[in-house]
């Protein structure tokens, strides 16, 4: 099996609408199992050399899997442990990495910990959570608010005292400070990776540390504006990222590393109001070649040349040729990308994302093109709208069912799916794509073979100096191996000066040279073999 090091891609699964292989309207383990020959190692594969499995681990489904009750063992909805251990035999036969989710701040209100330590005050699994007093007139002991709308503080009647949960009230945050918890959570990493796990994906991470001391309130934001995310009423600066984070990540770096050729990756979104680059830096300094941070930076940039050139260059800059980037403009908490920035502009954006350095991070369906799809009330299953409706943060648009064929629910299940499938799903789907010598998917899958070639592979990321306010180029280059990328991100036609050479792949059918270089359609992006 290839080494992290030459992995090209990772395919992030959200185990729930991949593919139900019962009918119960739920996707499950043996539904992926399935379809991994579409991942790698099939006829029509994507070519894609690691798997990213979002939780399956057995949950109330409050918070769909990231509220865990048993880190070791698989949620009957998912199937069992030992479905788990034919899928990681199954990927490993086919030479496929699997990466899983690992949710440490926080366990469900129902798991054996948590109910322990609700037996009273004297418990000794009581420090294990984050129990506090109420203030003098009964109300919670400061301003710290739930990512999911609300007070960060749960009461509980029987003991008199308040438990801390920064996401639902089912989701009771770990005290980390506590260092039993620190090793109860290290040693769930031991239970996986001895099993085989190829890389871990960590949750929420910043939360992992907090002023639990003092206990400060966060000061409010000034910048808030009514209708905004209710979250963002406060700057959360005393709520995460306390001084102790450094310490909690490596502790759970350290424990990855002690396994061959094992990675682990941070959720962690840049906070604007914090030093970008010492962000970054702080979180690769880590374990260095273990741990990395996701860049999530691409989910905000406008589509503009001109932003996503700086984003980019900047980005490129500050890693050097030293650590590996792993860009994701896509995930189960964001808005899909053709639903953001258009169909044609997401197919440049998935050119861009598999011709950049490091590990591409791509979310399921989005080779398809696949879009956000409308959810009424009704239809609501994510707790965010349910809880802060009406302002679309509600997830459940970007984790509809895949779109396998222009079949009954997609080729998803034979039952009712668990979310709405999208009403183009009989037109773009895996089998209709894949005969479109044009589609978003053939687009994928050639640019994921291309990345096999040296240079696209590990070769320098170098700024193409002509780059101009419609098209943002860029040049890899490794030995004599050099090609040049051009993304034309504007709705207009336009010529490029230096570009001459052959080319290896366009967006476009037409392709066409001029005196001055080559003309690019609207959203056309090419790759061009420099003849040096």
């Amino acid at each position: 099996m290839a080494r992290w090091q030459d992995v090209n891609g990772i395919y992030q699964i959200y185990p729930r609408s991949f593919r139900d292989s019962n009918g119960d309207g739920v996707g499950d383990l043996p539904g992926i199992i399935e379809k991994l020959d579409y991942i790698k190692g099939g006829k029509n594969a994507l070519g894609i050399d690691a798997v990213w499995i979002s939780p399956f681990f057995a949950s109330p489904m409050a918070d769909f899997g990231y509220d865990v009750s048993d880190y070791r063992r698989v949620d009957a909805l998912f199937g069992d442990n030992e479905d788990f251990v034919r899928l990681l035999h199954e990927a490993h036969l086919r030479n496929i990495k699997v990466m899983i989710d690992y949710v440490p701040n926080h366990t469900s209100d129902q798991h054996e910990w948590f109910l322990q330590s609700c037996a009273g005050r004297d418990s000794e699994k009581r420090s294990w959570y984050v129990w506090r007093d109420p203030k003098a007139d009964g109300s919670p002991p400061n301003n710290w608010q739930s990512v999911f709308g609300g007070s960060a503080w749960e009461y509980d009647e029987a003991s008199g005292q308040y438990y801390l949960h920064s996401f639902l009230k089912q989701q009771p945050d770990l005290n980390w400070d506590n260092p039993d918890v620190r090793k109860a959570m290290t040693g769930v990493l031991d239970f996986w990776l001895s099993m085989g796990v190829d890389g871990i994906r960590a949750d929420a991470v910043r939360w992992l540390s907090k002023d639990l001391v003092l206990l400060e309130d966060d000061p409010p934001n000034p910048q808030y504006q009514k209708g905004d995310d209710p979250y963002h009423q406060h700057l959360h600066l005393r709520s995460n990222y306390g001084d102790s984070l450094h310490q909690y990540l490596q502790e759970i770096a350290k424990t990855v590393a002690k396994y061959p050729d094992r990675i682990i990756l941070f959720e962690d979104y840049i906070d604007p109001r914090k030093n970008r680059e010492a962000q970054y830096i702080n979180m690769y300094s880590v374990y260095p070649k273990v741990a990395a941070p996701f860049n999530f930076e691409g989910m905000d940039t406008p589509y503009s040349a001109d932003s996503f050139r700086e984003f980019i260059d900047n980005f490129e800059n500050l890693l050097g040729n030293e650590l590996r980037p792993f860009y994701c403009f896509s995930n189960h908490d964001k808005p899909r990308l053709a639903s953001r920035v258009g169909e044609q502009q997401a197919k440049l954006i998935g050119m861009l994302q598999l011709t950049l350095p490091g590990i591409p991070v791509v979310y399921y369906g989005d080779e398809l093109g696949m879009q956000d799809v409308r959810i009424t009330a009704r239809q609501a299953r994510d707790p965010f709208e349910r809880n802060v409706p009406g302002l679309g943060l509600g997830r459940d648009p970007e984790r509809t069912p895949m779109q396998w064929s222009a079949e009954k629910n997609a080729g998803f299940s034979t039952g009712r799916p668990w979310l709405p499938v999208a009403v183009d799903s009989t037109s773009k789907n895996v089998e209709g794509e894949l005969r479109d010598p044009y589609s978003s998917l053939t687009l994928y899958k050639t640019l994921l073979e291309l990345r096999k070639s040296n240079a696209l592979h590990t070769g320098e990321y170098v700024r193409w100096s002509a780059s101009t306010d419609k098209v943002f180029g860029y040049i890899r280059k490794k030995g004599n191996d050099e090609l040049l990328v051009l993304l034309n991100m504007s709705g207009e036609s336009v010529e490029c000066t230096d570009g001459e050479g052959s080319v290896l792949y366009s967006t476009h059918p037409s392709v066409e040279w001029t005196e001055k270089g080559i003309a690019l359609e609207p959203h056309q992006g090419v790759i061009i073999r420099r003849d040096r």
